[in-house]
């Protein structure tokens, strides 16, 4: 199990280049990938996209590539900008009948007159790129890794505390039952008698009924299942890759247990451990979107 938030780096080069990529990632539902290169390396965007999407599932991941060359730097003149100073000039000559003509010297000083000449991207160039890419995703899991098993801990103490409230509900489940049936029968009995009509009624029919109605407020059904989604749970937790989506959706089918346990029932020491086990579910939904 990973943590959908970390960082790496890598880095390669040779006696001209040198290569940094640096990796940070985020929550998200889904792979989004943002990527900045250098122009030179738009080439391989499709190539960086993959690599990525096959080492990670989750998370929104802010790519950045710098490239840097370590031989002399080669200039080029950049034409159109020089012909504007040119024709701004002779256009301020005419305007303002001025003399003179620019020199060399002059028009060297002026911004911009120079850009860095691109330099052709190599086969060894992309390679570099893909070993330090390939460093960085390293990198990157091995934190995401760590704070996954930081994750876990967490999410493994919430499943323990779920785990040890079960036996007290579990105790008062027959009970439960019982005590419904009472109160309903009960209630019953004094509708009838303030209305009158308790010499009607067939008791036996009446027992039926309230035992119906009892029988659908047993919670053992939601025990046996809430046990067997920790099961589960526990399981997914061990699994190295995309477990975030399933723990998410295991917390919520445990909410609805502990929700069904609550509403059915009166029972003070039924309905406390219930809502102990509905807080420490709320902890596990908040660390779960963390998770890849």
């Amino acid at each position: 199990m990973r943590s959908m938030t970390g960082f790496g780096r890598g880095t390669a080069g040779n006696d001209t280049t040198n290569v940094t990529v640096d990796l940070k990632t985020v929550n998200n539902r889904f792979l989004d990938l943002n990527l900045r290169l250098p122009a030179e390396l738009q080439t391989i965007e499709n190539e960086v996209r993959n690599r990525i999407g096959a080492r990670l599932s989750r998370g929104r991941v802010d790519v950045n590539i710098q490239l840097d060359r370590t031989s002399d730097v080669e200039l080029e003149l950049d034409n159109p900008t020089i012909a504007g100073y040119l024709s701004a000039i002779a256009n301020m000559r005419e305007s303002y009948g001025l003399s003179g003509e620019p020199d060399i010297n002059m028009i060297a000083r002026l911004p911009n007159v120079f850009k860095q000449k691109k330099a052709e991207v190599d086969g060894g160039t992309l390679q570099l790129v893909l070993e330090a890419l390939d460093e960085s995703l390293s990198a990157l899991e091995e934190m995401r890794g760590s704070e996954g098993t930081i994750l876990s801990r967490v999410l493994n103490e919430c499943i323990d505390q779920i785990e040890s409230r079960i036996p007290a509900i579990e105790s008062l489940a027959s009970a439960v039952a019982d005590e419904y049936q009472a109160r309903l029968a009960k209630r019953i009995e004094d509708m009838l008698s303030r209305s009158g009509l308790n010499t009607g009624i067939d008791k036996g029919r009446l027992a039926q009924e309230a035992a119906y109605l009892a029988d659908k407020a047993d919670i053992s059904e939601e025990i046996a299942r809430l046990r067997g989604h920790i099961e589960h749970f526990r399981e997914i937790m061990s699994d190295e890759k995309d477990a975030g989506k399933r723990l998410d959706f295991l917390t919520q089918e445990l909410n609805r247990e502990a929700n069904t346990i609550a509403s059915k029932t009166n029972n003070m020491t039924v309905k406390e451990n219930a809502l102990a086990i509905k807080s420490e579910i709320e902890k596990i939904r908040e660390q779960v979107q963390n998770i890849e």
